[in-house]
């Protein structure tokens, strides 16, 4: 009974700390959805034409590319931690350019620094939640910072149609609340056991673990384990070495499918497509909230499939209805009716695209990546699929009305369907199990080359 207690204990410290790192998913999502709102007014404001909405919304894109790749580097140096901080401080100031932008050209800049944190977090957080959560609960734990990435999109949403009369000035500088609730929670946090322990501090190390599992025997045996399997920081060519490349293929693979699937073409565009096929404003508005709110949903599902079900299993059961979701609503843009039932019947089949697609690809796209690479190179693996997230997220990003343009609303959302259909072949193919595993069995079946063949 005494150890249950202190299982439990631990598991309590291992939440909170989790939950104050995922804020930084709140961020991540709040910065990234509330263009899809703000949009409507920036386009008013600056007269921007198609290509200079694009430029805008993408901006934040552009930035979360390079803020990824510069995380990987400062994050093995520096510690997990500090760099979450960091991203905090640089949140707090592009958010408040952003609010007081006298021109598209400095809200263009300030969405790229935004983009910079936003970048930091989708690297460093995942890989710091994995870094102290135990194998049993960790993809619950990691897929916490991906719950609190679609609900700062559904926050952000809510805030859009509640600021709908105001400004979109008032919309961005919200995300100031958050961003210090990051910076100042992360403060009183603990280091990675496993960076301390790739950093030689051994005796640090096993404090932090003791601390967390709340019993010293499990915390040595763990760190014993993490010692056995330690390798020095390797570089950027230890990803090419030929027994990691399956963890690259299954990551990146996973996020670059997270992204061309099309969902962030729903989440940034949504009011800006559906009013421009006869969608009041404030209807397309509200039509976002509820693909927030369905987003939310289906992570906090996805949150206990992946420990229940499996990451494999989670995916291979809802892509399909993604698929399906993304025929009808071609099917209806091409009908092109806006009222009665074709209104619902379209609306209901954008809210189970973002249901099946965000509690599949979206749920495992950070878990995977954070999950697969050994501990010598998993900053830089994981800066690698976050690379890839938003090299895919700033090319839908910058394509998406032009598609629409070029092929019609209909044509662009079977063309996502057919893509959808092309992710599920390849998690069949190439994405194994690994509910149940520690991070470091993993790393020994890379090594082995059983990878594949992990159940």
């Amino acid at each position: 009974m005494a150890h249950d207690r202190q299982t439990a204990s631990g598991s309590g410290i291992v939440n909170l700390i989790a939950a104050v790192a995922a804020t930084g998913g709140l961020l991540f999502g709040y910065d990234t959805g509330i263009i899809s709102a703000a949009l409507l007014q920036i386009t008013r404001d600056f007269a921007l034409e198609t290509l200079g909405q694009q430029i805008v919304t993408s901006a934040i894109v552009a930035g979360a590319l390079g803020g990824c790749l510069v995380a990987a580097p400062l994050s093995d140096r520096l510690g997990r931690r500090y760099m979450i901080m960091f991203a905090a401080l640089v949140f707090i100031i592009g958010t408040l350019v952003a609010s007081l932008s006298p021109s598209v050209e400095l809200l263009v800049f300030a969405r790229f620094i935004l983009g910079l944190a936003v970048g930091m977090c989708s690297q460093i957080v995942p890989v710091y939640i994995a870094e102290i959560a135990p194998r049993e609960t960790r993809g619950q734990m990691v897929v916490l910072f991906q719950l609190a990435v679609v609900f700062g999109i559904l926050v952000s949403f809510i805030a859009g149609y509640l600021c709908r009369n105001q400004t979109w000035r008032l919309m961005f500088g919200l995300g100031v609340v958050p961003a210090v609730i990051l910076f100042v929670g992360m403060s009183l946090l603990p280091r990675s056991p496993r960076w301390l322990a790739m950093k030689g501090n051994l005796e640090g190390a096993f404090e932090v673990l003791r601390r967390l599992r709340r019993d010293p025997a499990a915390a040595r045996t763990e760190l014993d384990t993490i010692i056995a399997m330690h390798d020095e920081q390797a570089p950027w060519s230890a990803l090419l070495q030929p027994w990691v490349r399956p963890a690259v293929v299954a990551s990146v693979g996973v996020a670059l499918f997270c992204q061309i699937t099309g969902i962030n073409a729903v989440l940034y565009y949504a009011p800006t497509i559906f009013a421009g096929v006869g969608f009041g404003q404030n209807s397309a508005l509200l039509t976002s909230i509820a693909i927030g709110v369905a987003m939310v949903l289906s992570t906090a599902f996805g949150s206990w499939a992946v420990d229940a079900w499996g990451r494999r299993s989670l995916l291979l059961r809802l892509i399909p209805g993604a698929v399906i979701s993304l025929m009808v609503l071609g099917l209806m843009f091409a009908i092109g009716s806006t009222s009665g039932l074709d209104t619902w019947i379209t609306a209901i089949a954008v809210v189970c695209y973002a249901v099946f697609n965000v509690g599949s690809l979206s749920v495992a796209v950070w878990l995977v990546g954070a999950e697969v690479y050994p501990l010598s190179c998993r900053s830089k693996g994981m800066s690698l699929v976050a690379a890839t997230h938003w090299s895919a997220d700033l090319l839908i990003s910058l394509t998406t009305l032009s598609l629409v343009q070029a092929l019609g609303a209909a044509g662009t959302f079977w063309m996502y369907a057919a893509i959808n259909l092309v992710a599920l072949v390849f998690v069949w193919r190439y994405v194994p199990e690994t509910r149940g595993h520690s991070l470091e069995k993993i790393e020994a079946s890379l090594k082995a080359g059983t990878f594949y063949e992990m159940t």
